[in-house]
């Protein structure tokens, strides 16, 4: 067992802080995290030049070390090897908070096994940001960056996480939006879900509806900048929105896509969580 005092320590060491950056708009960044940057020996960045435009902007002249996930396993022993030293040093992301999608945790975890203290400050986080603005259940909610890149294995994660009751957030690329969510589709039906683009930015923008609806709108006018994805999880209870004139056209779409009638209308059933046999019911008319 291990019990950390942050701020009051008698330790000889310097402090890991983990330091947040905006992710978008400059006017984000905190006092304190400016405050913290000016004070540290030195700042362990994912790019030193996208973090060094910061510190010009906010007059900050403290020494960058370069620190991502492809020199990771030869700087850590280097940047323990100043914390024990004394020297603190602040660790940053290239926007929000540090640790998340960088090798930030791998550092955190080899200073606690060194008893050296770790500070977080907190800040800007694109997912809970998009999630508070999204009008999906903020709680309970789960995170889980990016997804894979294959159809394949996107469609495997999704029938893991198909029964999750929790709002689900998901990092994309622009150019893989319409396909993942056409993917989420096919296992998950055809749930609530809201496309969030350039967060906190100039052209920020918020697409919410049912999947159906926003793949239909991305098909005619494609994302750009960086992107999240939320998505209503499951409950047992749901009513899907399932147009019948549209069920019968999606079951004709398969067929001529070459698949065989039962096939079809097994596909849209899964699709839509619906049964088979209402499907098929529905689409012969009985």
């Amino acid at each position: 067992m291990q019990i950390q005092k942050s701020v009051k320590h008698s330790l000889p060491y310097g402090t890991l802080y983990l330091v947040p950056t905006p992710i978008g708009n400059l006017q984000d960044m905190t006092f304190r995290a400016i405050g913290v940057l000016k004070e540290v020996d030195s700042i362990a960045a994912e790019d030193t030049r996208n973090t060094g435009l910061l510190l010009k902007h906010f007059e900050i002249e403290t020494r960058q070390i370069s620190f991502h996930e492809h020199n990771a396993y030869e700087k850590i022993p280097i940047l323990l090897d100043m914390l024990r030293s004394g020297q603190s040093i602040a660790q940053v992301s290239d926007a929000g908070l540090p640790s998340i999608s960088d090798p930030g945790h791998d550092l955190v975890k080899a200073a606690i096994a060194e008893n050296i203290p770790v500070v977080a400050l907190p800040g800007a986080s694109a997912g809970i940001t998009a999630l508070i603005a999204s009008g999906l259940a903020p709680q309970p909610h789960i995170f889980y960056g990016f997804l894979p890149r294959k159809s394949g294995q996107q469609k495997a994660f999704f029938e893991e996480k198909k029964h999750y009751p929790e709002t689900q957030i998901f990092y994309e690329s622009p150019h893989r939006v319409k396909a993942t969510l056409e993917n989420m589709q096919a296992v998950y039906g055809n749930r609530s879900v809201v496309v969030v683009r350039e967060l906190t930015k100039l052209y920020e923008e918020y697409q919410r509806g049912q999947i159906s609806e926003v793949v239909s709108s991305i098909s005619e006018n494609p994302l750009k900048g960086e992107c999240l994805i939320i998505v209503a999880g499951y409950a047992e209870d749901e009513v899907l929105v399932a147009d019948k004139g549209n069920l019968v056209v999606e079951v004709d779409k398969l067929i001529a896509a070459g698949h065989k009638p039962n096939q079809a209308i097994k596909e849209v059933a899964k699709r839509y969580q619906l049964k088979k046999q209402e499907v098929y019911d529905l689409y012969h008319g009985l």
